[in-house]
This record gives C-alpha cells, sequence and structure tokens, in this order.
C-alpha cells in the first residue's frame, strides 16, 4: 500500500477504482496473472463491471512495464467506436485511436513513430489496416510491444469482426520474419470472450472467425475489494486526516456494497465530503453508511443508471426475471445470458450458484426503478386509507385490499400498462405489482425492502415501522411445496421477534376466474400466526 499523504483529500468519485491519487491500494495486487499472460506471450481478455478499476490498472500497469524496460506498453481506447455500425468506418476509427495513443504515449521511441506513419492513415484497404500499423510500429520498435484495448465491448458486431480478423492474422504470422506483432494483447471491457464471440457466430454459425483470444486457459476478471481492503481504504483516510471510521461503519459499508468499487468510494465521498463536510472530526458510524447508502440509491448516480438501462436488454430480462420472481432452473448455469449478467457485475452467485443482485444498493434500486412506474398507474385510493394503528402496521387489511385491487385488475394489468418497463419481466410482475402496491399505501411512512435471488422459489417483503419488522413472504403457487414456504417465514418471523407473518400465494392458472383464486386463512406454527392470502 502506498503512504497516504497528510493533506486532507476526498474520496474520488469520478475516477472511482480508488478514492484519490493519495489513497492507492496496491492495484497491481489485485490481478498478478495479468503479467504472467504477458509474459507468456497470450493474447487475453480482462474483463470486469463498470467503475471496477480497470482503466486505472490498465494506467498502472502500462507505467510499470515502460518504467521496468523490458518491453514496451500502449494502451488504446475504443470508447470511440461506440454506436459507429460501419465496418470500413470502424476501423478507420480504432486506425485513428492507435495513432492518437502513439501520439500520446510516455515512451519516446512510440511517440516518434507516429509522426513517421502518418502516411499509414490513407489505406484504402479496412480489412489489412489495423494489422499493417502494429506491424510497421513492432518492426520499428526495438522491444517486444504489449497492447490493451480498452472499452474493446464499444466495438459494433461489423467492426468487431473486421477487428478481430485482423489481429487473428498478425497473430498468426508475429514469429515469420520481417512480420511481427504484439507479443501480448488484452481486449479490455465488461464482457468475457465467449460473449465477444456469441454477438458475431449467433447460433451454430461460424462466420469463419478462429480468434488468438481462444489460447487463454480463462479471461481474468478484477475482483471486489474485500472488507479488509474497505478497512485498510477507509484508514488511509484516517491517517491523513484523523478523522476515524468505527468498525462497525466499515462493516456496513461491506453490507451495502460488497467490496464493488465505486460503490466503496462512493459511499465514503457522500460521508466526508458531503454529510460531515462542516464536522471533519466526526467519527464515522454505520448510520452515516445507511444514509449514505439511501442517498444514492435516490440520487442513482450515472454508474448505477447505466446499470439499469441495461434492464431493458432482452438478454439481461432473460436472467432478471427468474432473479425477480425466486423461480430456480430458468436460467441454465452454463448458459451465455447468465454469464453476461455475471459480467456487467449486475448479479453474483455464491455457493449454491443461485443469482441474486450483486449488492444492496444494486437490489434495492433495481427493485425501486421497475415498481417507481407502477406505482404512478395504482388506484389513487389506496393512498387515502390509514393502514396505520399506534405501533403497527395493518398489514393483513393492506393485503386484503390489494386482493381486491388484484383481482379487479390483475389480469389486464399488462393489457393496459404496455409501456411500463416491468411488463417485460413476466414471472416477476405479479411480486413487482405487490411491491409496488404496499410502498405506495404505506406512502413513505414505512422503510419497505425487498429480497430475491433465483432458486429462493419466493420473495420477500419486509416493512419496517417503528423498529417493528412486518414480513410477508411472495410465492407463485407451485413454485415450491407450501410448506416450505411456511417454514421459511417461520423462520424469519423467529430471527426477526416478530409473531406474525403473512404469506400471500399468487395463482396464474388462466382457466380459473380471478374471484376463485382469492382466499384468507390464518394458521398458527411454532407459536407464529401465518396470514395467508390467495391472489
Amino acid at each position: 500500500m502506498s503512504t497516504a499523504t497528510k493533506s486532507p483529500k476526498r474520496f474520488n468519485t469520478v475516477g472511482p477504482c480508488v478514492p484519490s491519487e493519495h489513497y492507492l491500494l496496491p492495484v497491481l495486487d489485485r490481478l498478478p496473472d495479468v503479467e504472467e499472460m504477458i509474459e507468456g506471450k497470450f493474447y487475453f481478455v480482462l474483463h470486469a463491471p463498470r467503475q471496477s478499476g480497470k482503466t486505472t490498472y490498465l494506467d498502472f500497469l502500462t507505467d510499470k512495464i515502460n518504467s521496468e524496460g523490458k518491453m514496451y506498453a500502449l494502451t488504446c481506447f475504443l470508447m470511440t467506436t461506440r454506436n459507429i455500425d460501419d465496418r470500413n468506418d470502424s476501423i478507420n476509427t480504432i486506425f485513428s485511436q492507435l495513432n492518437e495513443s502513439m501520439r500520446t504515449s510516455q515512451v519516446v521511441n512510440i511517440r516518434s513513430k507516429a509522426e513517421s506513419f502518418n502516411y499509414l492513415s490513407g489505406i484504402s484497404d479496412t480489412d489489412r489496416k489495423i494489422k499493417i500499423l502494429l506491424n510497421s510500429l513492432c518492426e520499428d520498435l526495438d522491444k517486444d510491444l504489449v497492447v490493451f484495448f480498452d472499452e474493446a465491448d464499444c466495438l459494433s458486431e461489423a467492426g468487431l469482426v473486421t477487428f478481430l480478423a485482423q489481429i487473428r492474422d498478425g497473430y498468426n504470422i508475429r514469429h515469420q520474419p520481417g512480420n511481427k506483432f504484439p507479443r501480448s494483447m488484452a481486449l479490455v471491457g465488461m464482457r468475457d470472450i465467449r460473449d465477444y464471440l456469441t454477438s458475431v457466430r449467433p447460433g451454430s454459425q461460424s462466420r469463419g472467425l478462429a480468434s488468438p483470444f481462444n489460447i487463454k486457459k480463462e479471461a481474468l476478471t478484477l475482483a471486489n475489494f474485500t472488507q479488509n481492503e474497505i478497512s485498510d481504504l477507509y484508514g488511509q483516510h484516517t491517517q491523513a486526516t484523523g478523522q476515524v471510521f468505527e468498525p462497525s461503519a466499515v462493516e456496513r459499508a461491506w453490507y451495502w456494497s460488497e467490496g464493488q468499487p465505486w460503490l466503496v468510494n462512493a459511499l465514503a465521498d457522500q460521508i466526508v465530503s458531503k454529510d460531515l463536510k462542516s464536522k471533519p472530526t466526526q467519527v464515522i458510524t454505520s448510520q452515516h453508511f445507511d444514509d449514505a447508502a439511501e442517498t444514492l440509491i435516490k440520487r442513482r448516480d450515472t454508474h448505477i443508471d447505466s446499470l439499469l438501462e441495461r434492464l431493458k436488454e432482452p438478454r439481461v430480462i432473460a436472467v432478471m426475471d427468474a432473479v425477480f420472481a425466486g423461480i430456480k432452473g430458468k436460467v441454465p448455469i452454463n448458459s451465455d445470458d447468465r454469464k453476461y449478467c455475471l459480467d456487467l457485475g449486475l448479479v453474483t452467485s455464491g455457493d449454491s450458484l443461485d443469482l441474486r443482485p450483486a449488492n444492496k444498493i444494486y437490489q434495492e434500486v433495481m427493485s425501486r426503478v421497475l415498481t417507481d412506474q407502477i406505482q404512478y398507474v395504482l388506484d389513487d385510493n389506496i393512498t387515502r386509507k390509514k393502514y396505520f394503528q399506534v405501533q403497527d402496521i395493518l398489514m393483513t387489511d393492506l393485503l386484503k385490499d390489494f386482493q381486491d385491487f388484484w383481482c379487479r385488475n390483475g389480469q389486464s394489468f399488462p393489457k393496459h400498462n404496455k409501456n411500463l418497463d416491468a411488463i417485460m419481466y413476466d414471472e416477476a410482475l405479479h411480486s413487482l405489482i405487490l411491491f409496488a402496491y404496499v410502498q405506495k399505501a404505506l406512502n413513505g411512512q414505512a422503510k419497505v425492502h425487498r429480497e430475491f435471488a433465483e432458486g429462493r422459489g419466493s420473495v420477500d417483503i419486509c416493512a419496517i415501522y417503528n423498529d417493528k419488522q412486518f414480513m410477508v413472504e411472495v410465492k407463485i403457487k407451485g413454485h415450491q411445496p407450501l410448506k416450505m414456504s411456511i417454514d421459511k417465514l417461520v423462520n424469519y418471523l423467529v430471527s426477526a421477534r416478530a409473531k406474525e407473518g403473512w404469506l400471500v400465494i399468487f395463482d396464474r392458472d388462466k382457466s380459473k376466474n380471478p374471484e376463485e383464486k382469492l382466499y384468507f386463512r390464518t394458521e398458527c406454527h411454532n407459536s407464529k400466526v401465518i396470514n395467508i392470502l390467495g391472489c
């Protein structure tokens, strides 16, 4: 770890892989396998979700390689190729970006070559243009070259096919006399190579795209921070400013972020630079992190909004529908869509291999963004009734009113609200509507949280009012045995020290009339009262 300066620097959420240039965890230690791949002359993929530290990692690695003097390193940014569908325009843009990277390189030998290669810009054969430039550069350099293509997943299909074909050709002839090519190369972005190839080889169609990146044993990815690394990171702020993070505060940072680098820094920045800006010596507690998390959830910065846009993609919907609904087995373990969502950082998997949201903040944001739209179209009458009495929420009354609403509107809701994003989530729509209904009915007077994960067989809603928890289990009839749902709810009630819980069961049998699906009964299990409502 670098030594922290004594100046009171703030956490940086613009380049959020590290808090600032003065608060640096050992960046290169996060992915030691990359240097082994370079030594072995491999072409490989480095992928990780947005704002997880890829670009900063490349900056450090490029500087390290160039300063050691054994070889040269060059990073080329391909973000400018986004939305360029024309193959020739895409390749010409890559060529320009490569030339620009050479002109701005810290290595004199590379920088000087950029001027002498200006004539290459006039090459009209876009099937060979990138290959010729890299071959010419490597021929003129006195040391081997390593090239990193950052934001490589911005390439459109046509440009990607032509680009990879040229890299393949250069790779295949790089050991022949007069045909030098980079010793090692990396495609860096959010996607694994399988996804690059899937995008250009739909179904069983080959298109003849043999790739040098197929020689890799596995794709490399940047891991999230560990809880100890978060503690070290925040500890550097303490060393620099004297402002202390309580141990419980670090635990809460982990609870909300699970080590996602952007979130780790954004939470601390919200507290240090905004919430406690006028109180730079105040001890930072777990409550500060809860408040900061709520701020980030409501504010939805660019990083979070970019993830939310993914919720509209068919490949993401195919996976997240099962996650939101708690359904097991709908998404095959080896499916490309599942891998795609993991690579994007939307979800993570535990020991059970079931998918769940990558962290609590993403979970809250995803559930809210899909239900906010629903709340706008719900019957305003639900906000006129009061579901609070002394210290309690009248949850039974609320859910019985929902039964009536669902009986009247459940079947027609998708038809009448076709523009809602949530409509695309067929399996999860029932629970999304219930969640929106509960939130609107409680009208901000109680906190409402939602727990979901693939394979749970159900979804949980927890309303918190006056420090009391009101647990609602939501399931689809037939997705798991009733006893399993009841046992799960009872366990929740025991852990929350609550006496009463609610189980809402949706019957999706279209042959039944809505009225046939309605029922209410109360059962007692292990001294806990379970209210069961059919919808």
